[in-house]
């Protein structure tokens, strides 16, 4: 019962924390539309210190309530006046908290790729909306075998999101295999990694096609949970003991932006190669964690 009570404490604290910060971010998202360059900047700024003080009084929420362990391996170096491209294998809807917890405050407030209905999320939405996260569709193999042209429109909607992180420091989050991993995925994928589904190279090559050369460096994060992969009310109830978020920051080389990703057959396969590279370090280091833990 406790560990009940505590779950529910938390999603009131965090819903009060939402609606405490809903009000200023509506008005400055509304004020965003008044088409001028620096006062759409200027909003653009507005709007990311409201996010950023939600995800502090939320980090506040959880540390106070629960006793979770966040073990952070390779933070030191981080900087909030420089642009990252951010890697993540993708495990629990923990690993949303995990990286809020571990990059709030170290490095510009992180933007990821979201699935285009999620949009009409009520007040989730409109954050997303409004801190201009790049939004996808999730076509199927048959809709895009219909209509190949729907992933170009994806992909020039991910670029012209993209586009508008230009003028400031921004880290973007992939997460290269799209889905959380679950065992009925990995078989049924029949993935060569053992604690991985298989990466996508499309979302990173046209991240780094607009921002590439922008990016100061290559956020290379592992999350691993030791007793067990947990949901997210199991955070909530405090029956998360230990995360541990390991981070290599890697230099990016140009190569992997010089070219046009769609028509370049060579660039798309070294694009494929790398990602299939640092996942195969990754599923050896969360192995090495595992053990370890």
């Amino acid at each position: 019962m406790r560990a009940v009570a505590t779950g529910l404490l938390i999603l009131l604290l965090l819903a009060i924390n939402t609606l405490l910060m809903i009000g200023p971010l509506l008005a400055l998202a509304l004020l965003k539309l008044i088409p001028a360059r620096r006062w759409r900047a200027l909003m653009s700024k507005g709007l990311t210190a409201i996010a950023q003080t939600w995800a502090s009084l939320a980090r506040l929420i959880f540390a106070g309530l629960t006793r979770t362990h966040w073990d952070i391996r390779g933070a030191a170096q981080l900087r909030r006046d420089a642009s990252y491209l951010l890697i993540c294998n993708h495990r629990s809807w923990v690993d949303i908290p995990a990286l809020i917890e571990t990059f709030s405050g170290r490095i510009p407030f992180f933007r990821f790729f979201i699935k285009r209905e999620l949009i009409w999320v009520p007040l989730l939405g409109l954050a997303f909306w409004a801190l201009d996260y790049p939004r996808m569709r999730r076509h199927s193999k048959e809709a895009l075998a219909r209509n190949p042209q729907l992933r170009q429109q994806d992909l020039d909607a991910a670029r012209r999101a993209c586009e508008k992180f230009r003028d400031h420091p921004v880290s973007v989050v992939n997460f290269l295999e799209g889905t959380r991993f679950t065992p009925a995925k990995h078989d049924a994928q029949q993935s060569p990694y053992r604690h991985l589904l298989k990466p996508k190279s499309g979302g990173v090559a046209y991240t780094l096609g607009v921002l590439g050369d922008q990016f100061d460096a290559l956020l290379d994060v592992t999350l691993v949970y030791p007793d067990g992969v947990p949901g997210f009310w199991a955070l909530l109830c405090d029956r998360v003991p230990r995360v541990i978020v390991d981070i290599r920051t890697r230099p990016l080389d140009p190569a992997l932006w010089q070219g046009d990703y769609q028509q370049d057959t060579a660039l798309r396969e070294r694009l494929q190669e790398w990602v299939n590279a640092l996942w195969a370090e990754k599923d050896a280091r969360i192995e090495q964690l595992l053990d370890d833990a």
